[in-house]
């Protein structure tokens, strides 16, 4: 525990993990449903807001409930250790370069970004396979197993597939987020996160940032989901929004955003309120 006291870094991993695992667990349903809703196998012919119900319904008629959260394994194996580096390296660049200044909106997004390009470069072959669980097209027996069978068949590439349009979508996402909770906060009178309407308070600034973010980011989801499912399929990023956009449109750019907004925004409240409150009582903040 001498190291954890010691190092506020850790304490920034350990409530970051903690904060991700809960969020994770929580809503993994509706990031299985938006991975289904953006792979053409599982379409059905509905409109979003029906397909997002259908394809609930038939996930629980054909897996039953354990079925909502296929995927858990590599979501907690990618998110846990993902979320922690990313509050971690997020504390560590406050701290070298604003530890007793507020970072302006753009001083955010810089932060963001260069906090979440390096979890996100981290974990990509953990990515692929959380995704390739949730389509359920794939029949890997475990993510050990994936991963090598990954490697085998489709080398390097295939273990970084989709690394380009993740960051392109996690980046701007942590930084935009970043951006938007940090100056919501800086609406609310510095007493009010000493009271009891803290965590409230904390989780209605974190609705509103991942709100925002989510629609900006979601094309680049879209495309993400594609190449990780179909690496044989397209040679490059511009290949895949030729597709897109060739076979869906517009509005196919925007597939699945209904559940990943939920859960990216819900889960991104969640996890900066948990974090918020295990920062304060631990002595990070």
């Amino acid at each position: 525990m001498d190291i954890v006291s010691s190092y506020p870094m850790v304490k920034a991993f350990l409530a970051g993990s903690f904060s991700g695992t809960f969020s994770t667990i929580l809503f993994q349903p509706l990031d299985l449903v938006k991975t289904r809703l953006q792979n053409p196998t599982t379409l059905l012919s509905h409109n979003g807001g029906t397909r997002m119900v259908t394809i609930f319904a038939t996930i629980l008629q054909q897996e039953h409930l354990r079925g909502l959260w296929r995927g858990m394994t590599p979501s907690i194996t990618r998110c846990v250790p993902g979320v922690g580096l990313y509050f971690c390296s997020l504390d560590y660049l406050k701290t070298q370069f604003f530890a007793d200044t507020t970072p302006s909106p753009l001083e955010s997004v810089a932060l963001g970004m260069i906090s979440r390009c390096m979890s996100g470069v981290a974990l990509i072959p953990i990515t692929v396979v959380k995704t390739r669980f949730e389509s359920g097209v794939y029949g890997y027996s475990g993510v050990t197993s994936a991963l090598r069978e990954i490697y085998r068949t489709e080398g390097l590439r295939g273990m970084t597939c989709g690394l380009i349009p993740t960051l392109f979508r996690d980046a701007p996402f942590s930084g935009l987020y970043l951006m938007f909770y940090t100056q919501a906060k800086l609406l609310v009178p510095r007493e009010v996160f000493d009271s009891s309407l803290a965590s409230p308070v904390h989780f209605s600034c974190g609705i509103t940032a991942g709100i925002l973010a989510s629609v900006v980011t979601q094309p680049a989801d879209v495309l993400k989901t594609k190449m990780q499912l179909y690496p044989n399929k397209f040679n490059g990023l511009w290949s895949v929004v030729v597709y897109v956009h060739g076979k869906y449109g517009v509005k196919g750019y925007f597939k699945g955003m209904v559940p990943r907004m939920l859960r990216r925004t819900l889960m991104a409240a969640m996890a900066w309120t948990v974090y918020e409150r295990l920062s304060k009582s631990i002595g990070l903040k």
